[in-house]
């Protein structure tokens, strides 16, 4: 029995490689995010993004209560199993026609996980349309090998290394739209990407990705959070918990785990 998605979602997921979208934080609760997001960033003169890269979660107590909430986690559940680990989170911030955009690239290629369980949560703050750049896939090619990927380094790319599939056929392509509040879910291996924000506003959504206790790191040992359930295998670190806004010790770790993936792309 599911917690949060149908059988058919499930099974869309394990046919296609994604689904959506699920329904999560009311719209309210979505634009107070949004204007949390808004208020550090104008006192701290900084990219919300910039300053916490790999780990957003770790920023604010409020963000590792978020990564916890049981409507995300059940839906995970329903994909992974009960024992979960949040393994990265990202803000995925797009300026109003600001040019910026991820090519189509594959997580896999650089996460170094095995087995390949894993599953991202996209989780809309605003609205993602069209019009402003909303995650694309292209269904099914999570059932594929990891492709090849070009670094392109392109600033524009919101990818650290602007890892990048060429040449790709993009018939059948899928925008998965979202509403404020609502999350898609897709595999690691799914090919996605997502076009620049033509809109007059901003795009504001956050990644999570998770995994199952028994998924490891075959770059090395990594950290990670415990989000729900049991940790019967001891393959991750334990990423520190914040214990108020922009925690120092939290804030540390940020910063070393970016530099760490960001020397493998990730």
């Amino acid at each position: 029995m599911t917690r949060v998605l149908t059988p058919e979602q499930v099974a869309r997921f394990d046919t296609d490689g994604y689904v959506f979208p699920v329904d999560c934080l009311s719209r309210g609760e979505a634009a107070d995010y949004r204007a949390r997001f808004d208020a550090y960033e104008r006192e701290s003169g900084a990219s919300a993004r910039s300053q916490l890269r790999v780990k957003a979660h770790l920023g604010f107590p409020w963000l590792t209560e978020l990564v916890r909430d049981a409507r995300i986690l059940g839906a995970v559940e329903d994909v992974i199993g009960p024992d979960i680990l949040l393994y990265l989170s990202t803000l995925w911030f797009k300026g109003p026609e600001d040019g910026n955009f991820v090519s189509w690239h594959q997580d896999s290629v650089y996460y170094g996980l095995e087995p390949h369980d894993e599953v991202t949560v996209w989780l809309a703050f605003t609205e993602a349309t069209v019009e402003n750049g909303c995650v694309r896939v292209l269904g099914g090619t999570h059932r594929g090998p990891d492709l090849h990927h070009v670094e392109t380094r392109d600033p524009a790319n919101l990818l650290s290394r602007g890892q990048t599939i060429e040449n790709v056929d993009e018939t059948g392509a899928v925008d998965m739209i979202l509403s404020p509040g609502q999350f898609s879910m897709h595999h690691e291996r799914l090919v996605h990407g997502s076009n620049p924000n033509r809109s007059t506003d901003r795009r504001m959504g956050m990644s999570m990705i998770f995994v199952p206790a028994h998924v490891r790191c075959a770059l090395g040992r990594r950290p990670a959070m415990l989000v729900q359930g049991e940790d019967r295998f001891g393959h991750w670190d334990a990423d520190p918990e914040p214990r108020f806004d922009l925690d120092p010790v939290c804030l540390d770790h940020i910063a070393y785990c970016t530099n760490g993936y960001r020397g493998e792309g990730g």
